[in-house]
């Protein structure tokens, strides 16, 4: 005879999360009087600033009060129906303040900017605590963030290893990667890397460093710090970026299993920066240009990445430097040509914009047989035709028609339906 099943035991409403509705292992409450789980609350105040159930504000700064009657009562409570699969409810780990932040901060300055040699070691060990505070979540991240300074000691500590690594020492390699670490793991406002750059003129060149001489993880966390930084940069000083920015992007991006966030923003830096001409020569002269068209041959690439390379390419071959070594390699039109129909919208608009650049400007008679060769003239007319693409899209595609018609629209190339609806 079977048993009858135990009855299921329910659980207090009291002792549930409102945001998650699962049992509270770190009660909070909040200054509205709520009490929630640590973990619920703290996501919710990353994206909101009010109580989700009163919906009044919450300070920015507000750091909720933990519920120790609550939570000896959920322990309690689950050490007596252990028996129904309630999980127990450990004490959490003492939580560091911004008082044991700021120290840890202070000694990073301390060890930093002390001329002694055993101050390295100090400088390291305090590093590294600070690190492992800010991987542990992001109200440690947002809490190290906020400490007044604590960013600009961080950036002129690796700003400064990372031209002492350059020499060869192993602790400065060990003090910059940490650094540049942490930094990478802060939510750092735009305005504030803008700042920082203002006033340590030395950061890029250490991003470069670090580019240079780290281990792929730190190569990986410098490219992204680095698109970040260009982000924030005015307009001027983003005109005058050293040579050694487009080189070690471009290295970047040859040596692509670094990473694939890493590879989006050195793409990002391209796009960026290559706005203006003198940045395209220096992104042509360090190759880019056949680094972007082999890019174009991962079939295996993310989207955003494929758009990010005809977007590169968009760019550089608004001079005539760029627009030669597209040309010049010898899958350059065809692999533009390919990714055109195949990715999205706005991969199509930028192969377009490619490819309208070549006509114009490099459309030889060589280069002109080959985009027929190539399928380009047959896309170009998909694209003219096709609804699916913007209006500037899709004149485009017949401006670069019309630039060389009496070659194309005659083409054996050309299949008969296409060569009938080719624009006037």
């Amino acid at each position: 005879m079977e048993e009858d099943p135990q009855p299921q035991v329910e659980v207090p409403c009291y002792f549930l999360c409102p945001i998650s509705l699962a049992i509270m292992r770190d009660p909070v409450t909040l200054p509205t009087g709520i009490t929630y789980d640590r973990d619920g609350i703290e996501r919710w105040l990353l994206t909101a600033t009010t109580c989700p159930l009163t919906k009044q504000p919450v300070p920015a700064d507000c750091d909720p009060t933990p519920n120790h009657t609550l939570r000896r009562l959920i322990q309690s409570w689950c050490a007596l129906h252990d028996a129904d699969s309630a999980d127990r409810v450990h004490t959490p780990k003492p939580r560091v303040d911004r008082t044991a932040v700021t120290a840890l901060v202070s000694r990073v300055h301390s060890a930093a900017t002390g001329s002694a040699p055993p101050q390295r070691p100090q400088l390291l060990a305090a590093l590294r605590e600070l690190r492992d505070v800010a991987a542990e979540s992001d109200r440690n991240r947002k809490l190290v963030a906020a400490v007044p300074g604590a960013v600009d000691v961080l950036a002129a500590v690796f700003a400064a290893s990372a031209n002492k690594s350059s020499e060869g020492t192993g602790t400065a390699d060990a003090v910059r990667d940490d650094a540049l670490e942490v930094i990478a793991l802060l939510p750092v406002p735009e305005q504030c890397l803008r700042r920082l750059e203002e006033t340590n003129e030395a950061l890029v060149s250490a991003l470069v460093s670090a580019l240079q001489w780290s281990s792929a993880p730190s190569r990986a966390r410098a490219a992204l710090l680095l698109e970040r930084v260009t982000a924030a940069l005015p307009p001027s000083r983003l005109a005058s970026l050293p040579e050694q920015v487009f080189r070690e992007a471009v290295e970047l991006l040859r040596d692509r299993p670094v990473s694939r966030p890493a590879t989006k923003a050195a793409l990002q830096v391209l796009v960026r920066t290559a706005a203006w001409g003198r940045n395209r020569v220096k992104a042509v002269d360090a190759g880019a240009v056949p680094v972007l068209v082999d890019m174009l041959f991962d079939d295996g690439a993310e989207r955003r990445a494929c758009e990010l390379v005809l977007a590169a390419l968009d760019r550089l071959c608004g001079c005539a430097d760029g627009r030669a070594e597209l040309v010049a390699h010898a899958a350059g039109v065809a692999a533009v040509g390919r990714k055109a129909l195949r990715v999205s919208e706005v991969a199509t608009d930028k192969a377009v914009r490619v490819l309208r650049s070549v006509a114009r400007h490099a459309g030889t008679s060589a280069v002109v047989q080959e985009m027929a060769q190539a399928g380009v003239a047959a896309m170009l007319c998909v694209v003219a035709q096709s609804e699916q693409y913007g209006k500037r899209t899709r004149e485009r595609a017949r401006e670069t028609l019309r630039l060389h018609a009496r070659a194309w629209r005659t083409s054996p190339c050309l299949n008969h339906h296409l060569q009938a609806v080719y624009p006037c």
